[in-house]
């Protein structure tokens, strides 16, 4: 089983492109990025495994990207999924 976080991101002026291609090329666990208009540039979709520390894998493997200037992060629980019938 997963945790499911998101991770809304604030860019330098001018790489929100950038900073999306490097997440999706290069930081584990990523599932999708999306663009956002309001207060953030990004926002992240990570599948994690149960035992990873949410904290430390924000902190050491998204925030220091190149180009990040701020973050939020949204931690999930009890997914609510279509039946299959």
């Amino acid at each position: 089983m997963m945790t499911a976080i998101f991770v809304f991101i604030k860019c330098e002026l001018g790489h929100a492109n950038d900073v999306a291609a490097d997440i999706v090329d290069n930081v584990e666990y990523v599932s999708e990025v999306y663009s956002t208009s309001g207060q953030y540039d990004l926002l992240a979709k990570f599948s994690l495994p149960k035992e990873l520390d949410i904290g430390t894998f924000v902190t050491k493997s998204v925030q220091t990207r190149p180009n990040i200037r701020d973050s939020f992060t949204v931690i999930t629980f009890s997914p609510f999924l279509p039946s299959n019938g």
